[in-house]
């Protein structure tokens, strides 16, 4: 029996996993945006979000979150983690028992501070969750180019029987049981784009890029082993993959607010013309509250989140960063 998908959220990156899963299973996508969906349905592309790419015929899409919900085998959420609670709650009401939901949302509850997979344990109780994250930028997958992934669950009897699911050709799509440490390398490398993006949107060189996505790395590990998750898997697809294409690539929205920052605009202005969510802006707060709580020193952490609070700006950090005090690279005080 082929597994029916119902995939929440019309964005650039919900609608790329909804193309690749309709090779593999029937598929019906969710937006809110009655725009998306006649474009979706009726020129076979995502006007909005992934402008002059075809979509596969195959894909159909709809306004109807109960028609979505309520025949699928496994849910999607490509929803942003604003809104993303609120669906869930919508689509609480749909659901059958013990249906796998599985998150695309590389962010943090602003307000409990939850993973999303977390949401959808409170939300949903009894379903299995996992999430589906890695170096994966839309665009390029969309164009046909090769890209790996990781679909991560605890259970290893339900991840090996979703995984066929999600890999198709070119994107392939590993397993990993290490649930909490897949979805924080995700969340976390958000952060460290922006910090990467500021210093090349203020001229600093290859050295200084290497230089703080390895410190940012090292910082990135220690709270998620903090936290519950493996080592190895921050050196993974999830950590380190993801961590430098998010870092390196012009398609990457955290790296652009930051270049931006690093010219001097102020973080309203960049926000305000972007269509689409930089989700490490969003959770950089709850972060630097996550290394509080597990008292962490995270400085590359904690000066994203002050300029992008506003408190300080990309040039005054960057001028700290190189002042500030050096120790041991494995064991930072």
């Amino acid at each position: 029996m082929r597994l029916k998908v119902g995939l929440l959220g019309g964005g650039s990156w919900g609608t790329t996993v909804a193309s690749v899963v309709s090779r593999n299973a029937p598929i019906t996508l969710w937006a809110r945006d009655t725009e998306t969906v006649e474009s979706i349905n009726g020129a076979s592309e995502n006007r909005k979000y992934l402008p002059g790419i075809k979509l596969p015929a195959a894909l159909r899409a709809t306004n109807d979150m109960a028609e979505v919900v309520a025949g699928a085998d496994v849910l999607v959420m490509g929803v942003p983690s604003h809104s993303f609670r609120g669906v869930l709650e919508e689509a609480r009401n749909h659901l059958r028992p013990w249906v796998p939901v599985i998150s695309l949302t590389k962010g943090l509850e602003l307000a409990s501070g939850k993973r999303m997979t977390e949401l959808i344990e409170e939300i949903l109780p009894g379903h299995p969750v996992g999430v589906l994250t890695g170096p994966n930028l839309a665009r390029e997958i969309m164009t046909g180019q090769a890209a790996a992934s990781v679909l991560s669950m605890e259970d290893e009897i339900v991840v090996r029987a979703l995984q066929p699911v999600f890999h198709s050709g070119l994107f392939r799509v590993y397993t990993n049981t290490d649930l909490l440490g897949c979805e924080l390398g995700g969340v976390l490398k958000n952060i460290i784009a922006i910090a990467v993006g500021m210093g090349d949107g203020l001229g600093a060189g290859d050295n200084t890029r290497a230089g703080l996505m390895t410190r940012g790395l090292a910082e990135i590990t220690r709270l998620g082993v903090a936290m519950g998750g493996r080592p190895e898997t921050f050196a993974g697809l999830t950590g380190m993959g993801d961590l430098i294409a998010t870092c390196t690539s012009p398609l990457s929205r955290n790296r652009h607010v930051g270049v931006e920052l690093g010219k001097g605009r102020h973080i309203d202005e960049i926000i305000a013309g972007m269509n689409m969510v930089a989700e490490g802006v969003k959770s950089a707060p709850t972060v630097m509250a996550l290394a509080d709580k597990y008292d962490l020193a995270m400085p590359i952490a904690r000066d994203v989140f002050d300029v992008t609070q506003g408190k300080r700006d990309a040039r005054e950090v960057f001028r700290g960063l190189l002042k500030s005090s050096v120790g041991d690279e494995a064991h930072p005080g």
